[in-house]
Parts: structure tokens; sequence; C-alpha cells
């Protein structure tokens, strides 16, 4: 039989376990999982209408710091080739660890990158041949430690990170002959390694090449690296291919090519590795790696980096009885702050934008690169904008050294180049939202940029052929709309005339909220015309945009539920919807509340939905535009359940540096940038019963809901400080200058909460 308990113990045993729950013991960043996304996905939407990698996430397990320069992942693909992500879940083969530079979620090219890889037994260099198997029993995997243990050579592999370093440490279980093998991962035969016996290093570099716009030109930079040993380097050498030269220190421009050292272990015995990196030189590679580890050893780093993401996921705390979609929440804010991606060393130096070579500094703020604009406008930047607006604003004055030694603002930059990779103008919307929202002023000269990204072309071909400037923006202007006829050749994504048409109608409606308030009544009014282009690819007669002729009359090669060369990555019926600061404009089009329900609910009837691609992220909550906000509500908790899981395929699409998971943060908070450039968003309710937002200005915003996350997610009522509201959008400012949100949550919608013509979101004035 049990024996009996004292009551005193009893007494402590209840007291305890409720401090746990009130002082939250469990830390938040153990609540992410890192590998959810790095499987094909297995949600529902993604299955219908996803195509080839865009049924994967497209995440890698990165071990890193909030925007790092470095991300330190496990290697399962060799190459740095377009779509190819460093790691893949359903691989059962590690060829190394990865100092990384691929854009998180993405379907772009990893680029200026290396790896290394332990090794005991015989040596073994090429990435293809020297891989372990591994198990994912023995895999752990969080932001601040990646463990592994290395079947084929009995290793326990482990490694965490720094701003610009990584740090490893291998237990080989077994004495005897051991390695370590290091390459650049060069897909031109390009690079540079050399072995330092006399310093115990092993240096080299990658040189990082364009895709997109000037496709295979070097980018003016190159991915240096200094790797520094615990031990006396005795034995050494280099290889190309199969070919092994003992002794020799350095090799360069050759496929395939490395360098290792080798030696002797005991059994348990630890080798630990420290890799420096930089985007300027192998000196400022190893300055970085001492600035950043002298002072600590792997434990400290590892502790360091735990308390910098548990620090950044504190500023938003919830609270609630699912388990699960907490794992799901605090792993949407970690693939959140992968990206854009600091270039900048510890002294400030960078290699200048756009080719020119040039070493600049940039003073007390980081300079910025890899910003994914036409997916992280949406969500992403917003969310930076309410969390962290400081760095917020670096990353707008980064735009903007971008635009002064460019002279143009760039549209999609990644690998610190010109690319127009994607269609729109979303530097404008993306800078607009932080300059309406108070987290950034404008200069002139700054203002004058967004102006010409608008309104003026490149006066050379070659700019424009670099990626300068909106594409087809001499069409739209004479048009009204870009026509069939301009194939928009000189972008990676030709044709798509009917989306970028929809997108440069709300680009213009951004820059038109800039003008407003700066003042320029003039350019305003121009650009507020501009913002009504999208009715000029609206066809009344199928309730859809559809491509149009220069003549203007409509094309015959239309069916709204397929994909057609008109509309990027969707059916013309995807991108019906996409008016996101006109939803009012886009209603009458429809012929009022009546027929933009109908034809909205027509629309997820027809499970044309498709959540694993950005262009409809706003669609679930356009029914608080119509009069049907208890719609929304029930969509977005729909989304949240069927789209989102805990499993290594639980993102239906590709996350695209952030912005997927982005949209579940906030939709979980409750509320969601509809039209990022106004101070709006649209309320869905919370699916937790308290959340706590800790602001960078002191302030906190609290949001209640009790019951919300046992899944009561219908708004019966709405209290904002206390005073009753019937709105069903919120403000920035709200937000801002703290407060509460007091919801009361059912299992039933109210139909009449928030229906009300003056209960709805802004739509263009």
């Amino acid at each position: 039989m049990f024996k009996s308990i004292p009551i005193r113990l009893v007494l402590i045993a209840v007291i305890f376990t409720a401090c746990q729950s009130e002082d939250h013991p469990v830390n938040l960043v153990d609540y992410v999982n890192p590998l959810i996304g790095t499987a094909p996905s297995t949600t529902i939407s993604a299955l219908e209408h996803g195509h080839g990698k865009e049924n994967n996430a497209q995440v890698v397990p990165y071990v890193t710091v909030p925007f790092g320069m470095t991300n330190w992942t496990p290697q399962t693909k060799p190459s740095e080739t377009k779509c190819h992500a460093p790691y893949y879940y359903t691989d059962s083969i590690i060829q190394g660890f990865r100092g990384s530079h691929w854009l998180s979620g993405s379907c772009v090219q990893e680029y200026a990158s290396m790896s290394l890889m332990p090794l005991s037994g015989d040596l073994k260099c090429l990435p293809t041949v020297r891989g372990s198997r591994y198990s994912h029993d023995k895999e752990k995997a969080t932001p601040y430690l990646y463990q592994v243990y290395l079947d084929d050579y009995a290793i326990d592999a482990e490694m965490t990170a720094t701003k610009r370093s990584g740090l490893f440490k291998f237990r080989y279980q077994n004495e005897g002959q051991a390695h370590l093998v290091v390459n650049p991962n060069s897909d031109e035969g390009q690079g540079f390694i050399q072995v330092i016996p006399e310093s115990n290093e092993i240096v080299g570099y990658n040189p990082a090449h364009r895709i997109y716009q000037g496709w295979g030109e070097p980018t003016g930079f190159s991915g240096y690296f200094v790797l520094q040993f615990d031990r006396d380097i005795q034995t050494y050498g280099v290889y190309q291919g199969k070919e092994i030269f003992e002794g020799k220190t350095q090799i360069s421009d050759s496929e395939d090519l490395g360098a290792y050292i080798s030696f002797m272990v005991e059994a348990g015995e630890e080798v630990y590795v420290n890799v420096g990196t930089s985007f300027t030189s192998i000196d400022q590679a190893r300055k970085n790696l001492y600035a950043e580890t002298h002072q600590i050893d792997f434990s400290k780093a590892s502790d360091e980096l735990k308390n910098t993401w548990e620090n950044l996921l504190g500023k938003l705390r919830v609270e609630g009885t699912n388990e699960d979609d907490k794992t799901k929440f605090y792993t949407a804010l970690y693939h959140s702050f992968l990206q854009p991606r600091t270039f900048n060393d510890v002294d400030g130096s960078y290699v200048s934008f756009a080719g020119s070579k040039q070493i600049l500094n940039s003073g007390d703020k980081d300079y910025f690169v890899d910003f994914s604009m036409w997916d992280t406008y949406r969500a992403s930047h917003p969310l930076f904008n309410i969390l962290m607006p400081k760095a917020s604003a670096d990353m707008m004055h980064s735009l903007f050294l971008k635009a002064e030694q460019g002279e143009w603002l760039p549209i999609f930059p990644c690998w610190n180049s010109y690319t127009s990779a994607m269609i729109g103008d979303h530097v404008i919307a993306t800078i607009a939202d932080a300059y309406i929202k108070g987290v950034i002023d404008l200069t002139d000269q700054q203002y004058a940029y967004l102006l010409k990204n608008a309104f003026e072309s490149p006066k050379t071909f070659e700019e424009y052929k670099e990626g300068k400037g909106r594409r087809a923006l001499k069409s739209y202007l004479k048009y009204g709309y870009i026509p069939l006829e301009d194939g928009v050749e000189e972008s990676f994504h030709q044709n798509e005339q009917v989306s970028r048409t929809l997108e440069y109608a709300f680009d213009d409606f951004a820059l038109y909220q800039v003008a407003l308030k700066k003042g320029d009544s003039k350019n305003a009014e121009l650009l507020k015309q501009r913002a009504l282009n999208y009715k000029n690819v609206y066809s009344q007669a199928d309730s859809c945009v559809r491509g149009r002729f220069a003549d203007g009359s409509f094309t015959d090669d239309f069916d709204k539920f397929i994909r057609k060369s008109y509309i990027t990555e969707g059916t013309p019926y995807q991108y019906t919807w996409y008016v996101p600061h006109d939803v009012a404009g886009l209603i009458d089009l429809m012929g009022g509340d009546i027929g933009f329900n109908a034809n909205l609910d027509r629309f997820h009837k027809a499970g044309q939905y498709w959540h694993g691609n950005e262009p409809g992220h706003q669609i679930p909550f356009m029914y608080n535009y119509s009069g049907q906000p208890w719609k929304t509500q029930e969509l977005v908790k729909e989304v949240m359940k069927k789209e989102y899981g805990v499993g290594p395929g639980g993102l239906s699409g590709n996350d695209d540096a952030g912005q997927m998971s982005a949209w579940y943060a906030f939709a979980a908070m409750g509320f969601y940038p509809v039209c990022p450039s106004t101070p709006e968003y649209v309320i869905s309710g919370p699916h937790f019963d308290k959340i706590t937002i800790e602001l960078e200005n002191g302030k906190k915003f609290e949001i209640i809901a009790d019951g919300a996350s046992q899944g009561n997610n219908y708004i019966q009522s709405l209290k904002v400080n206390g005073k009753e509201s019937d709105k069903n959008y919120l403000n920035h400012f709200d937000i801002i200058n703290g407060g509460i949100l007091e919801f009361k949550m059912g299992s039933t919608p109210n139909k009449l909460w928030g229906v009300f013509p003056d209960s709805r979101p802004s739509s263009m004035k």
C-alpha cells in the first residue's frame, strides 16, 4: 500500500507548483523547436496548392543570435544551389556543420558559407563521402545549442554561437585517429583555404555571387572565416576533389577544395573549435572571433545565447492551457527574428552596397542585409515596429544607406546587392510603416529616394538591368496598369502584370500616406489616384481580376481557379483580394457587403485560400470590413489549427524570412496588420488567456481573454482600457502607449459585435 504523506509536505508541493506557474520557471526559449518546418509540409493547403519547393518551409535548425551575421546549422546538403536549404529533416546523413547565410525559409541561394566536420578513423574529405548517419532520437535542436550523435564516428557534436562566431565541442567516444575537415562551399570552383600551424588556425574565404539580376556576377565580397583549435596542429594538409596533399598548407580556386588536421584522441576526449566570420577580410574574422569569444568558453557562450533569446521572447509572454500552442507561438517568434542579417564587423566595418567593394563603417548602428521584402513587409517588419523599434529603425537606416550608395532604394536587397527578385516595390511600404508609426523620421533626401522609386525609371538600360527601379514602371504610368504586351523581361519573375499592378497600387497608397504626413499635397494627390489602379485590372463580369491588353480589352486566357502567367504564384481568384488599402472600394466593386461576402464565401468554399504563400495572408481578416467579423474569427482559428503544427512538417509553405511565422504570432495575439503604412490592426481575437507585451519604452500592453486557450475564440465583447468598444480594429498607438485590451470570449459567434460601418477598419480616404 502507499504510505501516507504528511499534510505539510502536500501543502509545500501545492505551493511550489503554484509558484512554478506564477513565476514562469519554464524558460520560454525551451518552447522553441527549430525542427518545425524542416520537413515537407503536411498541411492541407500546401498539399493542394503548393508546387515543388513551395511545399517546404525551407527553414533549418539555426543556432544563432537574433539577426546574426552567420547562422550555424547541421548540413545534409553540400551545395549553395538556389532553393536547396542546408538541412532537411528527411535526410539521414549529416555532412558537417555549416556557417550559413541561407535566407531562412526561402527559395533563394546560400552564399559565402563554410563547413567543418569531425571524423574518426580514416580521413574522408568530400562532403558526400565523409557524412555520418544520425538519429533524430539523438538530436536536440534549440536556438542556443544544437547536439547530435554522429553514429559512424562515435562523436557527440555540439555547437553554439555568438553574433559573428560559432563555437563547437566534439567529444570522441573512442580512442585513436581523429580529424577535422574544413571547406568553403563554393559551387563555382572558387575560394581559398590555408592551414597556419604556428597559430593553430585554418583560414579561408568563399566568394559570393549574385542571382536574379546580374546572375553569376561577383557581389564584391566573400565570406571569410578563421578556425582556431584548442590543440597544436601537427598533422595537416589540403585536398582537391579526391586528392589529398598532406603537409601542404594552402589551396585556392579549384573545385571541391578544403583542408584538414589530424590528431590522436583518448576515449571521451573533448576537442574545442571556435570559428570567426566576416564579410570584409580574414583579419576582421579573427578580430570578430577574439572580441566575441576571448572571455567566454563554450558553456558560457551557450548560456549567454540562451539568455539573449529568453530576454527577446520575454517581450511577449503568453499564458494558457495549451502547451502545443505555446510551442507554435514561440517557435514562430524565433523564426521571425532570424533575418535581416547583420553585415558589419564588431568595429562597424562593412563592404559597401552593390558591388563597389569599398569598406565603410556603420558607426554605432548595425548595417543589415538580406531583406526578403516581398514577404516581410506584411507582418515581420510590423512586428519589429511593436517589439523592437530601435532595431527596426536601424534596419530602415540600412535601406537608406543602400540608396545612398547605389542611388536607388532596393526593391528586394539580398547578398548586399540589387536583385528585383520578386514583384512590387515594398521597400516603400516597409519604410512607410515605420514612418507612420513613429519609429523613424524622414529627411528630405530620404523622402526623395522614395519618390524616385515611384516616379522615375533609370536613365540607362544597364542601371535598369542591374535591378534598380520598379519593373515596368513606364507601362504602369502610361496605362494605369501593366498590359499583357509588356513581358517585364528584365526581372526574375517575368510577366505577372496583374499582380504587379495590384501591388504597385498598394505601394502607391503607402507612399501617399507618407506624402500626407510630409505635407506634400501635390504628390499625395497623384499617389492617391494611382492607389486606385487596382480597379483597372478588375473584371466586373467575373468579380475577379484578369489580364488586360493595352487597348483595354481583357484576355480570353482566363480561369480564376487556375494559375496564369499574369498572376504571381497563384490564381486570379487568389489575387483578387489583394487590395489591402481599399477593401471598402473592393466591396463596392462587388456590389456592396452582400456581394462581397457571397464572393468571399465562394472563394473559401472552393478551397482557393492558400496560406502557404504570402499574397493571401490578409484574406482571413477581410470579413471585418464587410460586417461579418465572426467569420474572420472562425477562419483565423481554422488556419492556425490546420496550417501550423508542432512536427517537422508543421509550416504550410516557405517561411520566407519569418513572414509565415510572424503571421501566426499576430494571429495568436488576436490582431493583424492588413495594411502596413497605416497605424491599424484588424482584430481577430486572441488565442491565449493572457498576453503581456513588454514595450521598449518601458510600458506594458496586456491582452486578457479568459478561456481563449481552451477554444473559446469568438469575441462576445471588448473593453479598451476599461471602456466598451465595438471597433473591430486596434490603433498602433493604443498599443505603444500601454494599456489593457480585455475580451469576453465564447464558443459561439456574437453576430452583433463589430458589424456596423463605424466599427470597421479604415479604407482609402
